[in-house]
C-alpha cells in the first residue's frame, strides 16, 4: 500500500513529470509509481496463472460440444441414403445411384462380404461418372475359409472424392460363380477427412501433454480427450450413435476390476495384507533386495498363467503394507513389480490381452498356414522372457537402482503413522461439512489428525534402534483380525482364479468380468456383509472412469484412421526392404513399431489392427520369401513389452498407481516413465536378438 508521503508526492507532481510544485519529493513519487506497476504486474500474473489453465480447458470442452450438438449420428444419415442388402453373383452387377442433391464430396464406404467356402473370389467396386470410370477400382479379395461353421463378415471403409456432380453411381462385382452376400452402406463425410489422422495424433499428444505435466487429473484428461474426438468425428459427419460409443467400451474388463476390488476390499478388512507383509519380511531375513527379487519373480511368474491385472490387483496392497512395516519406499517396489508382471504375461498365450487376440485368430486364412496353438505360441516366447527378464533384472539392480535408496528415511512406526495421517486428510477432503453435524464430524477428523501429526513427533522421538524389538511388536499389532471372513473370502478367490485358468473350456461360456463379478457378490453374500457403502468406498472408482474414457479415446482415434495408418505404412516400408534381408529388417520393423506405439498407445487395438496387416503381407506373392510366423512373434513381444514404455501403457499400470494413489502414494506419469521406457528399450531390444537369432541364424520353423 502507498503512504501519506507517497501520497504528498502524488499531489504536489507537475504535469509534465517536472520538479514537486508545492516541495513533494519527485524520488518517492518514482518509487511508488514503480511499486503500482510492480503490484499490478504481479497481480495480472497471479490471475492470468491461476486462470489461464482453466480457460483453455474449458474452451477444448466447450467446442466440440457446439460440433457434438449440431450433427446429426451418422446411422441417422446413412437410413436415407441408399443401400443394398442381398446377393451379387458373377455377371450380375448391382448398381447404387447417388442422390443428384448429393453435397459432400468425400464418401466414406463400408461392406460387409460372406466369407467364402468353396472357392476364392474377389468383390469389386467402382465409381462411375454416367459410364466413365472415376478413379481405381476398389477390389476386396476373399480367400476361401471351408473350416468355418458359419460365414463370417468382413468391413472395410473407402474414401472417394470429387463426387458432387450427378449421375454417380457404384457398380458392385464380384468373380465368385456362386451368389456373395453382401451389405453395402455409404454415407458423405467432410473434405477435412484428408486430415484426419493428424487430427488423431494432435488429439493423442494433447492428451499426453495434459497427463505429462498434470494439468489435470489423468482420468479427466482421458474423458476430456475422448470428448475432443467425438468433437471431430461430428466435424467430419462422422458422429457416432450412443449405442456405438457404449460398444467401444471394453466392459470385460471393467468387470474384472471392479469385481477384483470388492474381493481385495473385504480381504483388507481381515488383516491379511498387514499379517502376509510381517511374514514376507521375515522369510527374506531383513535383506531389501532378496526381498525385491522374490517379489518381482512371484509377479512375473503368476502373470504368465494369470492376467496381470489381476496379478497387480492381488500384490501392490500387500507391497505396501510390507513396505511400511520394514521401512522401504514403496513406489520402486512397485514400479518393479509391475514392470516385471507385463514381462512375464508376454511368456504365454493367455498371459496378456493381446496374445490371446493373436492365437484366437483365423491364421489359417493365410495360404500354406495353420492356426496358432497354445503350445506353439508358448514354447517360442517363453525362452525368450526368460533372455529378457535376466537382462531386464541386472538392469533394474545395477543400473537404475543402484544409486537409489529403497530405504524409508522413517522408521516402520513413524511411515506406518505418516500413512494412516494421508488417508484421514483423504477422507475429510471427500468428507461435506455443510451441516451442523457434518461440520461436528469434520471437527472430529481433524482432532484426530492432529493427534496423529503429534504421535509422529512423539514416536520419532523415542525411536528404538533395536529394529528387531520394532518388528516384533509391529508383528503383534499385525494379526488376523476376522479368521471366519478370511476363510470365506480364501475360498471365494481360489475359486475365482480356477475359473480363471478354466474360463477358456469350450463348455463354459463365462469370460473373465463376469467370474470376477459373481465371484465378489458371491463372497458378499456368504459374508453377510450389510455396510456396502463403507465397502464401495475401496472401489478405485477414478480408475474405472479411467478406463471407460480410455476405451473411448483409442477406439475414437482408430475411427479417425491413426492405427490404420500406422500399420499400412509399415506394410509399406516392409516392401521396400531388399529381397535378401527383407525379412530380418522386416521382423525388426514390426517388433519396434509395435513396442513404441503400444506405450502410448492401446495395444488393444493396436493388435487387432495389425493381425490384417501381417496376414496381407503373409499373402502377397511378391513377398513369398517371407514367414508369417516370426512376423507374429515380432508382433507379439512388441504389443505387449510396449506396454512398459509408459504410465498408460498396459491396463495394470494404471492399476497399481490407482491402488497405490488410495493409500497415499502418489506416482506420477514421469516416475514411472524413468523407470519403465529404459527398460521398455533394453526389453525390446533383447527380443530383437533373439528373434534374429532364432529364426535368421537358426532359422526356427
Amino acid at each position: 500500500m502507498l503512504g501519506p508521503e507517497a501520497s504528498n508526492s502524488t499531489t504536489t507532481m507537475a504535469l509534465d513529470g517536472s520538479e514537486p510544485l508545492l516541495g513533494g519529493k519527485k524520488k518517492k513519487f518514482e518509487m511508488s509509481w514503480a511499486g503500482i506497476k510492480a503490484w499490478l504486474v504481479h497481480r495480472t500474473s497471479r490471475l492470468s496463472r491461476r486462470h489461464l489453465k482453466t480457460a483453455g480447458l474449458f474452451i477444448m470442452l466447450v467446442l466440440p460440444t457446439i460440433a457434438f450438438a449440431i450433427q446429426e449420428e451418422t446411422e441417422n444419415v446413412e437410413r436415407s441414403m441408399p443401400t443394398i442388402f442381398g446377393l451379387i453373383a458373377g455377371g450380375e452387377k448391382e448398381n447404387v445411384f447417388l442422390p443428384d442433391n448429393f453435397k459432400y464430396s468425400y464418401i466414406e464406404v463400408t461392406m460387409v462380404i460372406q466369407d467364402l467356402k468353396d472357392e476364392p473370389a474377389n468383390v469389386s467396386v467402382q465409381l462411375f461418372n454416367d459410364d466413365v470410370e472415376v478413379g481405381d477400382p476398389w477390389i476386396l479379395e476373399q480367400p476361401m475359409n471351408s473350416e468355418s461353421d458359419s460365414p463370417s463378415v468382413y468391413e472395410h471403409k473407402l474414401f472417394i472424392s470429387d463426387t458432387r456432380a450427378a449421375g454417380h453411381r457404384f457398380e458392385l462385382d464380384t468373380t465368385s460363380n456362386v451368389p456373395v452376400g453382401v451389405e453395402f452402406h455409404y454415407h458423405g463425410v467432410s473434405s477435412l477427412v484428408e486430415y484426419e489422422v493428424i487430427f488423431a495424433a494432435l488429439i493423442l499428444a494433447f492428451v499426453y501433454v495434459l497427463i505429462i505435466f498434470e494439468l489435470i487429473h489423468r482420468t479427466l484428461s482421458a474423458m476430456l480427450g475422448s470428448f475432443i474426438t467425438l468433437g471431430v468425428m461430428s466435424i467430419l459427419n462422422k458422429r457416432p450413435s450412443l449405442e456405438v460409443v457404449v460398444e467401444w467400451i471394453d466392459f470385460e474388463t471393467i468387470m474384472l476390476l471392479f469385481g477384483m476390488m470388492v474381493i481385495v476390499g473385504v480381504l483388507s478388512e481381515t488383516g491379511v495384507f498387514e499379517w502376509s507383509a510381517v511374514k514376507a519380511y521375515k522369510f527374506s531375513g531383513g535383506k531389501t533386495w532378496p526381498l525385491l527379487t522374490m517379489l518381482i519373480l512371484f509377479s512375473a511368474g503368476v502373470s504368465a498363467f494369470l492376467d496381470n491385472v489381476t496379478t497387480i490387483l492381488l500384490l501392490t496392497p500387500v507391497t505396501i503394507r510390507m513396505c511400511n512395516v520394514i521401512g522401504l519406499e514403496p513406489t520402486p517396489i512397485l514400479l518393479a513389480e509391475v514392470v516385471f508382471s507385463n514381462i512375464g504375461g508376454t511368456a504365454t498365450a493367455v498371459g496378456d490381452p493381446p496374445n490371446v487376440i493373436i492365437v484366437s485368430s483365423k491364421w489359417d486364412e493365410v495360404k500354406g498356414e495353420k492356426d496358432i496353438e497354445f503350445t506353439e505360441f508358448t514354447s517360442h516366447l517363453f525362452p525368450g522372457i526368460v533372455f529378457v527378464m535376466g537382462v531386464c533384472y541386472l538392469q533394474l539392480r545395477f543400473l537404475m537402482f543402484r544409486h537409489t535408496s529403497l530405504s524409508n528415511p522413517d522408521s516402520p512406526v513413524v511411515a506406518e503413522l505418516k500413512r494412516e495421517i494421508l488417508i484421514w486428510e483423504k477422507t475429510l477432503r471427500k468428507q461435506s461439512c455443510g451441516s451442523k453435524e457434518e461440520r461436528k464430524f469434520c471437527a472430529k477428523l481433524e482432532r484426530k489428525i492432529e493427534e496423529l501429526h503429534m504421535a509422529v513427533d512423539d514416536a520419532a522421538l523415542a525411536e528404538s534402534s533395536d529394529w528387531a524389538a520394532t518388528v516384533k511388536e509391529m508383528e503383534l499389532d499385525a494379526q488376523i483380525k476376522d479368521p471366519d471372513l478370511l476363510l470365506n473370502a480364501c475360498l471365494v478367490l481360489s475359486a475365482v482364479i480356477l475359473m480363471f485358468f478354466l474360463h477358456s473350456h469350450p463348455d463354459i461360456h463365462l469370460d473373465l468380468g463376469w467370474i470376477a463379478v459373481l465371484g465378489a457378490m458371491c463372497l458378499l453374500l456368504i459374508s453377510g456383509i450389510h455396510n456396502i457403502e463403507e465397502l464401495m468406498m475401496k472401489v478405485e472408482w477414478a480408475t474405472l472412469l479411467f478406463f471407460g474414457a480410455l476405451f473411448i479415446l483409442m477406439e475414437g482415434l482408430a475411427e479417425l484412421g491413426l492405427i490404420d495408418w500406422i500399420g499400412t505404412n509399415t506394410a509399406d516400408l516392409i516392401k521396400s526392404f531388399p529381397d535378401e534381408s527383407r525379412e530380418a529388417l522386416a521382423i525388426i520393423t514390426i517388433l519396434w513399431v509395435s513396442a513404441i506405439a503400444s506405450s502410448f498407445i492401446d495395444n488393444i487395438p493396436f493388435t487387432t489392427a495389425m493381425i490384417p496387416v501381417i496376414k496381407k503381407i503373409a499373402n502377397d506373392e511378391s513377398l513369398d520369401d517371407l514367414q508369417l510366423r516370426p512376423l507374429v512373434w515380432a508382433l507379439a513381444f512388441g504389443a505387449c513389452l510396449g506396454g512398459n514404455g509408459t504410465l498408460i501403457g498396459a491396463s495394470a499400470n494404471v492399476v497399481m498407481a490407482g491402488l497405490a494413489e488410495q493409500e497415499g502414494i502418489s506416482i506420477s506419469f514421469n516416475r514411472f516413465f524413468k523407470v519403465g521406457f529404459p527398460i521398455m528399450l533394453v526389453s525390446t531390444f533383447v527380443a530383437m536378438l533373439y528373434l534374429l537369432f532364432c529364426h535368421e541364424l537358426f532359422d526356427w520353423k
